[in-house]
């Protein structure tokens, strides 16, 4: 694979429009593109987060076969971006289709009309049943061009691209707000490209992530006064809690204090050495921490995260199993998703068995069967499984249905 990084120079990094989705770093964002197939797929990575829990965020290329490309899931269009796509522009042929591969992913819409915006002859493709919020406005006043905004059909065969791609779009719903995503499958590498349905993570902070390290060395403190080195280790420590926060919020192995106490705690100058908290973040790690870490990440394996399992895709278990059987009936050898690592070297068995946390006992490989488990802790959930309370209660989301 080879990468591509401009020069540093902050005004190529601005994301003017930040404040309609006000996610670190909020007005500056630096952009690496990679080749993953020669002359073929790029990816454009920049990152975002809360609180410096900071994970990439990706934008996919597709070169067509009869010359221009097709975006799937744009980032922000920074200057920086914006000339490295160019650059392919002029070796490839114009930006000819734009996807906007979810429903629900607000960090994946918003920068989907400014995007557009410097492709004027593109045609944007978009995920039914699109939605937003606080007010459901029509697609034109969010600012989507009339003449150049498509519904994906239900048939993937009606499209412009489909001697190119297949598509199967996943459509959930949470009882008044949907959830969807498309999975595309581009037929001659052999790529599926997916925006949040499954994702691997990698044991080291990935190149975009490290570009700015200080919430990974933020994240590797021990305690609020602790001067830490930066160094690859403190790096990789900092991003393996950054992983743990980003998919479970409050994991087992995080100890939480009231805030009162912390406040109090934080400034007790001769206790500062027993303090294991981050100073005025009432929250610290235990000492089996990492062991948690290697269970999420299974090695590098495929799954699906801990906020899909609990919150969504357990709404609707036999239309996801459906949809996954459909995409793992794909012959790819490659997944790119949206988020954490990428290219991952997977199979449609892998990407299917992903899915097996769905179903009651078995799942089917090679003709044979045999039995499965869910190898996430059930401890490390429990915030998740708070939330999904509180919003069943309020009626936000439908109660789960029982796996099939």
């Amino acid at each position: 694979m080879q990468e591509t990084l401009t020069k540093n120079n902050p005004k190529d990094w601005s994301w003017r429009f930040w404040a309609l989705v006000p996610l670190y770093p909020y007005n500056r964002r630096r952009t690496i593109r990679t080749e993953i197939v020669k002359d073929t797929i790029w990816t454009f990575d920049q990152t975002q987060g809360i609180i410096y829990v900071v994970v990439p965020i990706r934008m996919t290329v597709v070169k067509l076969s009869e010359g221009g490309l097709l975006v799937y899931a744009p980032v922000a269009p920074t200057p920086e971006c914006i000339r490295l796509v160019k650059e392919l522009v002029a070796k490839h042929g114009e930006v000819k289709y734009i996807i906007l591969p979810t429903v629900s992913g607000l960090e994946h819409k918003v920068f989907v009309v400014p995007f557009a915006r410097y492709f004027p002859n593109s045609q944007i493709f978009i995920v039914p049943k699109q939605w937003s919020f606080p007010l459901n406005l029509p697609l034109s006043w969010l600012g989507f061009p009339r003449k150049r905004t498509n519904i994906l059909p239900a048939d993937s065969s009606k499209v412009p691209f489909a001697d190119e791609f297949d598509y199967a779009v996943l459509d959930i719903d949470l009882g008044g707000r949907p959830f969807g995503e498309v999975a595309f499958f581009h037929k001659r590498s052999h790529t599926l490209l997916v925006t949040d349905a499954v994702i691997s993570i990698p044991e080291e902070p990935p190149e975009i992530v490290q570009l700015d390290p200080y919430p990974l060395l933020f994240h590797a403190k021990d305690n609020a006064f602790d001067i830490i080195e930066d160094t690859q280790e403190n790096r990789r420590k900092g991003w393996q809690r950054i992983s743990l926060f980003a998919f479970y919020f409050r994991p087992s192995v995080l100890e939480t204090i009231p805030l009162g106490k912390a406040f109090l705690d934080a400034f007790k100058v001769s206790e500062r050495s027993k303090q294991a908290y981050f100073g005025l973040y009432p929250f610290k790690w235990k000492d089996n921490w990492q062991q948690s870490f290697e269970a999420l990440r299974g090695g590098g394996r495929l799954f699906v995260a801990p906020i899909l399992q609990t919150l969504i895709l357990n709404r609707a278990p036999k239309e996801t199993i459906t949809w996954a059987d459909r995409v793992a009936s794909w012959n790819f050898h490659r997944i790119i998703p949206c988020h954490f690592d990428s290219p991952i070297n997977a199979n449609s068995q892998q990407f299917r068995q992903a899915f097996t946390f769905l179903e009651k006992q078995h799942f089917l490989i090679n003709s044979s069967y045999r039995t499965v488990t869910n190898t996430l802790p059930e401890e490390d959930f429990e915030l998740l499984r708070e939330i999904e309370d509180k919003l069943n209660k309020i009626g936000i989301i439908q109660p789960r249905k029982e796996k099939v």
